[in-house]
């Protein structure tokens, strides 16, 4: 076996674009499928396609938690090697499509979202006193 052959397959894995938006989706930490979803605005099964190909790599790793499933990186390096990559290319404010979106139905954005409708409550009181 060609010893380029394990690089090249692991970075023929990360040259997709939505792949990449999923990896930077996760640098925050564990999300789950349908917040996944709701960020590339695409259907399940495409981004549950994309979610294997990253796992078979061994980028990503999964748990379920009642019907829900999460998924998290495996090795922060690989945030390293992204860092690079957009240096070299000069790709910038990448991360910031990785965000929180108000349409999705996860108990974590959820929670979020009701925090913050929680903290403009408290805040309109103080302005109206």
């Amino acid at each position: 076996m060609n010893s380029f052959h394990l690089p090249t397959h692991f970075l023929k894995t990360l040259a997709h674009p939505e792949r990449l938006r999923l990896l930077y989706a996760l640098r925050g930490g564990e999300e789950c499928v349908c917040h996944l979803t709701a960020l590339l605005r695409r259907r399940q099964a495409y981004v549950s396609q994309q979610l294997g190909f990253l796992r078979q790599a061994g980028l990503i790793a999964d748990r379920q938690a009642g019907l829900r499933v999460y998924y998290r990186v495996t090795d922060a390096r690989i945030f390293a090697l992204l860092d690079a990559a957009n240096a070299l290319t000069g790709a910038k404010n990448i991360a910031a499509e990785a965000r929180t979106l108000a349409a999705c139905p996860c108990p974590k954005c959820a929670a979020k979202q009701s925090d913050r409708a929680h903290g403009k409550r408290k805040n309109s009181r103080r302005k109206q006193c």
